[in-house]
C-alpha cells in the first residue's frame, strides 16, 4: 500500500487538474442548458419550505401566519404571549360578569403587559447572558399573570 503520485494501490487520483479543465468544460456546457430547466422547481421548493418554516414558528408562538413579521427577533415568543395576555384581558374585562375586582385585575395586568413589553424590548440589545436572564424574569411575571387570568377566566 504504497503512496505516491499514483495514488492508493497504484490508481492515479480521481481529480486532475485536467480532469478538472474537463470538468468545468463539461459544466459550461450542459449548465445553460440544465439551469433555466431546473431553477423553477428550485425557487418553488425554496418558496415551499420558507412557507413550511414560518407555518411552524407562528404554530409554536401561538400567532396566525399573518402577524409572524410582529413577533420577530430573539424576544419575538414573548412579545407573541404579551400580546395574547392582553387579548385575554380585554376579553375579560368587556365581559358582562365583570366585577370591579376582575376590572381592577384587567388594568394592573395590562400596566405589568406593558412593563413586560418595555423589558423584552430592552433586553433585545443586551449581552447574552443578561437577555437570557431577562427573558427568564419576564416568563415568570406572564405565567404568574397567564395563571390568575386563567383562573378568573373559568379554565
Amino acid at each position: 500500500m504504497a503512496r505516491g503520485k499514483k495514488g492508493v494501490e497504484g490508481r492515479s487520483p480521481r481529480l486532475t487538474p485536467s480532469n478538472a479543465r474537463n470538468l468545468i468544460g463539461v459544466a459550461k456546457v450542459l449548465l445553460p442548458a440544465v439551469v433555466p430547466v431546473v431553477s423553477p422547481y428550485l425557487l418553488k421548493a425554496a418558496g415551499t419550505a420558507r412557507d413550511q418554516l414560518d407555518r411552524l414558528r407562528a404554530r409554536r408562538m401561538g400567532v396566525d401566519v399573518a402577524d409572524l413579521a410582529k413577533f420577530s427577533g430573539r424576544g419575538g415568543g414573548l412579545h407573541a404571549r404579551i400580546a395574547g395576555d392582553a387579548d385575554a384581558l380585554t376579553e375579560l374585562a368587556n365581559r358582562s360578569d365583570a366585577d370591579a375586582a376582575t376590572l381592577e385585575f384587567t388594568g394592573r395586568g395590562r400596566e405589568t403587559l406593558t412593563s413586560l413589553a418595555a423589558a423584552v424590548r430592552a433586553a433585545e440589545r443586551m449581552p447574552t447572558s443578561r437577555r437570557k436572564a431577562a427573558h427568564q424574569a419576564v416568563n415568570t411575571e406572564l405565567d404568574r399573570v397567564e395563571s390568575e387570568l386563567l383562573r378568573r377566566l373559568g379554565v
